[in-house]
């Protein structure tokens, strides 16, 4: 279910009846792409990665995309089990599901059972987040200190932590301030490259890749990128679904920072990689 949302699969982990396995299923659900992730991704393997080929560019992208998400799955996996020998140590145990009897389903309380206790349940968790992260964005956007906007002071902030991931302040900053939503990551990258008060979309790829390489992004950037995209902090519905979950600001912290150190060190070596080899 992470792959829609993580924050429904975080909800689907209630099925699991071990308390240790199923909070290795929610520590671990983020490691899988949301669809929020997905436009990211498709967008910067289509303009860097498979925009040079003349025919089969389509097929190209689709194993590219299937890679990134066996990526995932695998640090899925690998992460589990490092957690289970670990800090979460015990016996594993069977995964029982006992199908209830069949009754006649009734159309109206499904429709209304599932609008209730999913979607407003995850929408009104995604208001809480995204109403004061709005109201940042803007602020940082328009307001002015000394001839320059607050968000260009974060970027330049970030810059140096950024360069030694292999991407830049302002890359780093988007990644940051998208912790409402994985979609706005891209617009907030435009917003600020542009100096615009407010989220840009891009009309095509073209357009889109012609200010990222104006802004000196390479595909060391976007790979750099695309392992952020991956591998980063869940979203604010995602946060406090693991709290309320849990029970516990120490399991959501644990969740925020295991994919999170996971991504940063995996830049971090695909920086010092590419840095020995164009040295020599």
């Amino acid at each position: 279910m992470g792959f829609g949302c993580n924050a429904c699969g975080v909800i689907g982990c209630r099925i699991i009846e071990s308390p240790r396995e199923r909070l290795i299923a929610i520590l671990t659900n983020n490691f899988v792409p949301c669809n929020g992730r997905f436009p990211t991704l498709i967008a910067i393997i289509t303009m860097f990665f498979v925009a040079s080929f003349s025919f089969g560019s389509g097929a190209a992208a689709c194993l590219l995309l299937t890679l990134v998400i066996l990526l995932g799955i695998s640090m899925t996996l690998l992460m589990s089990r490092i957690l289970s020998k670990t800090i979460l140590k015990g016996m594993p145990s069977s995964f029982i599901l006992e199908l209830p009897p069949y009754r006649r389903p009734k159309i109206g309380s499904v429709i209304v059972r599932s609008i209730l206790d999913r979607t407003v349940f995850v929408l009104g968790r995604a208001i809480i987040v995204a109403a004061p992260c709005g109201l940042l964005i803007w602020g940082l956007a328009n307001i002015d200190c000394h001839g320059a906007s607050l968000l260009s002071y974060c970027t330049d902030f970030c810059d140096p932590l950024g360069r030694l991931l292999g991407i830049d302040g302002v890359i780093l900053m988007a990644f940051v301030l998208g912790f409402p939503a994985n979609e706005i990551v891209i617009p907030i990258i435009l917003m600020t490259y542009m100096a615009q008060g407010s989220l840009t979309d891009y009309d095509s790829l073209q357009q889109l890749q012609g200010i990222l390489l104006e802004n000196g992004w390479t595909w060391q950037t976007a790979l750099s990128t695309m392992i952020l995209c991956l591998f980063h902090f869940p979203c604010g519905t995602t946060c406090l679904t693991i709290k309320k979950e849990t029970g516990s600001w120490k399991w959501t912290g644990a969740a925020f920072l295991l994919p999170t150190l996971v991504g940063a060190l995996l830049c971090l070596l695909l920086n010092l990689v590419c840095t020995l080899f164009f040295s020599l």
